[in-house]
């Protein structure tokens, strides 16, 4: 449209100028050369005023369009200014609002801290009383008979895993005395006998490393390990974990038990790492290595191989993290300090404090898969256990449910958000091969331990051909 009034335009200056080269051709008697350099003039003239007009017409235009642009940017920076001070009142509310929450959450804050400690002194009182009143039963009481309870063999390796994980049981049953055991290694021993056979095992070093690996699922792929022990006695049988950690406890040999089995964790995890820079392996330890006078050594051992700390996970039960005093936190502390991470499992019921579990270093929790579906009669719990999973995910802290034996108990899994499992399911616990462990002489002289090589690391194999490579078939 531009384009065809500009030609109209130029039509109509040439028309013009033409008209004038006419009128004064003809009528003032100008020659056919003057007359055209009238008309030419003419046609520049009104060119000139034509681009004049144009250029003024255009500044006009850009004028009112910057105008309008100026007023609508006022208009834009009004509008910011009340949001801004809209805002400011906005947040001047909350802050008040929530320091009016927290002056009123505070006092009950302290009376429920102060209920909870009182809760906790009335539960040591009784404990106390029901120790008290056990011993004074255990001492008018005779022996008790051969047939008294013990866990099956086939199933120790599930219901009580490793070195310091003992039978969910009362408080009091580790204060008493273990009954003799129906365990063909121990026929014929009484709970001296027991204990000084196992003290033998231990400093021979007869107590054999199995592995059972925690799957991540539904994918099923192995992310961690976990070790168990097993007392090879003097004709060659194996004695489960279930069997022999009373009569160790008894003895207090579980310090020197846990030594040994930490020694060789390390070991393990060394190997582990070589294949997998992701995997990890809990070892249990008990509540008296914490109070040991020999766990300085301990500590020392534990600071020359913190260079695999991100990999190995120590293990407490339940129960012992809540007999822990002041002297165990220390000791936890230390480990924490020193990059260890620690597990709790062997649980009776699902009240935790997640928020302390956490500042205390715990980043999982195994609790058996019956217990989250609330199938035994000791699920006691102020938590529905489909929510335990996220409540323990919200502090950091991994759920990991163990014993599992069937195909339907990962479905209902899966429902309950739980990301890794342990069980027979799986795979049973196999044992270390002898090459898969160095001398506990020359590890005791080693240097600290350099963390794996970018380069050393290999990709990440199945669960089945990364354990075979560290475990020998049974």
């Amino acid at each position: 449209m531009v384009r065809i009034s500009a030609i109209f335009i130029a039509v109509c200056m040439v028309l013009i100028a033409a008209s004038i080269g006419f009128v004064v051709y003809l009528r003032f008697g100008f020659t056919g050369a003057e007359s055209a350099l009238v008309a030419l003039g003419t046609l520049t003239a009104l060119a000139v005023y034509n681009a004049i007009a144009a250029r003024k017409r255009d500044r006009l235009e850009a004028s009112n369009q910057l105008a309008n642009l100026a007023r609508g940017s006022g208009d834009l920076a009004r509008q910011l200014a009340e949001f801004g001070r809209r805002l400011s009142a906005m947040e001047v509310k909350v802050d008040s609002v929530i320091d009016r929450a927290l002056a009123t959450a505070q006092p009950l804050a302290a009376e429920i801290e102060e209920l909870s400690t009182r809760v906790r002194q009335l539960a040591d009182s009784v404990a106390a009383h029901e120790l008290a009143l056990a011993n004074d039963r255990g001492a008018d009481r005779p022996p008790p008979a051969a047939n008294d309870e013990t866990m099956p063999s086939a199933l120790a390796p599930v219901a009580a895993p490793t070195l310091a994980v003992s039978l969910a049981a009362p408080a009091t049953s580790s204060a008493a005395s273990p009954a003799p055991a129906k365990v063909a290694a121990f026929a014929g021993l009484d709970r001296d006998g027991i204990i000084a056979a196992i003290k033998s095992a231990i400093d021979a070093s007869r107590i054999d490393l199995y592995l059972q690996p925690v799957v991540t699922l539904p994918q099923r792929k192995v992310r961690y390990y976990e070790a168990l022990s097993r007392l090879k006695a003097e004709n060659g049988d194996l004695v489960v974990a279930g069997d022999f950690l009373s009569y160790a406890e008894a003895g207090a040999l579980m310090p020197k038990l846990d030594d040994l089995s930490a020694l060789r964790c390390v070991q393990v995890v060394r190997r582990l790492l070589l294949k997998n820079r992701d995997i990890g392996l809990f070892c249990n330890l008990s509540g008296a290595t914490l109070t040991d006078s020999g766990f300085p050594k301990f500590l020392e051992f534990m600071e020359a191989n913190r260079a695999i700390a991100p990999a190995l996970v120590f293990e407490f039960t339940q129960s012992a993290v809540r007999a822990m005093g002041p002297i165990e936190h220390e000791s936890l502390a230390a480990l924490a300090e020193r990059g260890f991470r620690f597990s709790m499992d062997n649980l009776t019921d699902l009240r935790l404090d997640a928020r302390e579990l956490n500042e205390r270093g715990f980043r999982f929790v195994k609790a058996p898969a019956t217990l989250l579906f609330n199938r035994v009669g000791i699920a006691s719990t102020d938590i529905h256990p489909a929510d335990f999973s996220d409540l323990l995910g919200r502090f950091g802290i991994d759920l990991i449910a163990e014993r599992i034996e069937n195909e339907a108990t990962v479905v209902d899994l899966l429902d309950y958000d739980v990301r890794f499992g342990q069980g027979f399911l799986f795979s049973p616990p196999r044992p270390v091969r002898a090459e898969a462990l160095q001398s506990i002489a020359a590890d005791r002289k080693e240097a600290p331990v350099a963390a794996p090589a970018a380069g050393d690391a290999a990709a990440p194999t199945s669960g089945r051909a990364q354990l075979a490579r560290v475990v020998g078939r049974p």
